[in-house]
């Protein structure tokens, strides 16, 4: 995701990689093979192996790469490769290296009670799917009974459990998960919301969410998608009966929010 401007790349070595999670391996394997990335792949082998590792079914886009690849570039010419690389993964790169910048980013500045006004969180069994560094989960937390705070890549989760113990909430407990599998059992939470996360398998998304929680709970998706578009999941939320507003996500405009409770 080129373009953010949320982390500098310039100064950052390219066997970072090797914190990537499998999550991220899967969506590297669907990208184009790219001869930036098998020129920096060839140089770098521990990464390449390491991908693999993670997530085998990537081998197949490594060795198409590697096919690319320049086999002797110069130091400035694999850098320019490795740059063009990091560039492309800018997000999850602030996410294994540095979570408090972006913690500290604007667009999570937006006024709590957006969230918090959208349902009555008092003595709940929450769920924060996708929950990065914890901003929805650590805004209902004084209201919620429990916040579990399902986030896939494990420096986030570290990340979680420092800010839990710094800002003294005890109920919030972040676990490995993602939106497409929640390691928890049918009608689990009262509420059950995500952020930024839902829209690229959105039937499977939905139904999973919909799986957690109780009979007459509620899904949230704060932010679910930008105001000005029109797209798929809007629609697909929409006519599924949910209800839209919209809030100010500072710098980044209006974003939709939406909410419903379940009936099973």
């Amino acid at each position: 995701m080129p373009g953010l401007d949320w982390l500098d790349v310039s100064n950052i070595d390219f066997k970072a990689l090797l914190l990537l999670e499998p999550l991220h391996a899967q969506y590297i394997a669907e990208w184009e093979p790219s001869e930036a990335l098998g020129t920096a792949l060839n140089t770098h082998t521990c990464v390449a192996w390491y991908l693999e590792q993670i997530h085998p079914p990537i081998k197949q886009f490594v060795d198409q790469c590697l096919a690319l690849a320049n086999p002797s570039p110069s130091p400035k010419e694999l850098r320019q490769a490795e740059l063009s690389v990091l560039e492309n993964m800018e997000d999850w790169l602030i996410y294994i290296l540095d979570p408090g910048l972006y913690d500290r980013l604007d667009f999570l500045k937006w006024d709590d009670a957006s969230l918090s006004d959208m349902t009555d969180f008092n003595d709940k069994i929450v769920l924060d799917i996708g929950s990065g560094t914890g901003r929805l989960a650590f805004t209902v937390a004084p209201q919620a009974r429990t916040v579990y705070a399902i986030e896939p890549v494990a420096n986030l989760r570290r990340f979680i459990w420092q800010k839990r113990s710094e800002l003294g909430f005890d109920n919030v407990y972040p676990i490995d998960g993602t939106i497409t599998q929640i390691p928890l059992e049918n009608g689990f939470a009262d509420i059950v919301m995500a952020g930024h996360v839902f829209g690229e398998f959105i039937e499977k998304e939905y139904q999973e969410m919909r799986r957690v929680v109780k009979p007459g709970g509620m899904l949230i998706l704060h932010p679910g998608t930008n105001a000005n578009d029109e797209d798929k999941a809007h629609h697909f939320l929409i006519n599924n009966g949910f209800a839209c507003d919209t809030f100010i996500e500072p710098g980044e405009g209006l974003k939709r929010k939406y909410w419903k409770t379940i009936k099973k």
